[in-house]
């Protein structure tokens, strides 16, 4: 029997919901009662889960003024903002490779895309759980935030380790606000075109390895990762919180 959640009377934002892991997040919180705003870089993206009754946001995470002037929209709206997921994020389309190519945009783009607008929605919507007494910040990490990444990314890695990093110091000063945050640390899921890349990356006897080395045998669906969401986005975590949650198979 599947899980099901209440999610009656919360409202939620959810970024990076143009495709994958946040699409399926938000799918989630609609079915399960909630009202969810969603917000990405790909306005366009947004039509299928605005179609499902999400309300759309254009917004680049890498800008502050942005990110807090969407949570204020939010906030003013329904008079509250209960749950924040921080789903965006990525490689950014920027191609592994050594160290010596790395360049200073690049590096830049893919903390602002997994880490900076991650902090800056968070930061918008601390006075406003504060002031509620309750609040959801659950964070979309990576396997690559607890070890080295599979991808080769220099700066994905090093962004999720400091989006993991993030998520317990955040814990740490917004639990006594009745706040908790947490992480999802995602392993190998076909969530959307540059995953999908990075796989057939692998080929055949790269992805039998990989494949073999998974307790479950199989690699991850966007489903996955938003089922371990709902569930530190519940009432059922109250108590968990600072915690980086591994959906990857059993890879860890």
């Amino acid at each position: 029997m599947p899980i099901t959640y209440d999610f009656q009377g919360r409202v939620a934002l959810v970024t990076g919901a143009a495709q994958g892991i946040g699409r399926a997040i938000t799918q989630g919180l609609l079915a399960a009662g909630a009202k969810v705003h969603v917000a990405d870089i790909n306005f366009e993206g947004l039509d299928a889960v605005t179609e499902m009754g999400a309300i759309p946001h254009h917004l680049d995470i890498g800008d502050r003024a942005a990110c807090h002037t969407t949570v204020q929209q939010v906030a003013s709206a329904h008079g509250r903002l209960d749950i924040l997921v921080n789903g965006a994020g990525g490689s950014m389309g920027k191609a592994r490779g050594p160290i010596e190519n790395v360049s200073e945009a690049d590096w830049h783009a893919i903390f602002d895309g997994n880490t900076n607008g991650a902090f800056w929605l968070a930061q918008a919507c601390a006075p406003v759980m504060k002031k509620a007494g309750y609040g959801r910040i659950v964070n979309i990490a990576s396997g690559a935030g607890l070890r080295p990444a599979l991808n080769g990314n220099q700066a994905y890695c090093a962004a999720k380790h400091a989006l993991v990093g993030m998520t317990k110091q955040l814990s740490f000063e917004l639990g006594p606000f009745g706040i908790t945050v947490n992480a999802v640390a995602p392993g190998i899921v076909l969530s959307g075109p540059w995953a999908r890349h990075q796989w057939e990356s692998y080929g055949p006897e790269g992805q039998k390895r990989i494949i073999e080395s998974l307790h479950t045998r199989r690699v991850g669906q966007a489903e996955d990762i938003a089922n371990a969401t709902l569930f530190l986005a519940s009432e059922s975590s109250a108590w968990i919180t600072s915690q980086i949650l591994s959906a990857d198979g059993g890879r860890s």
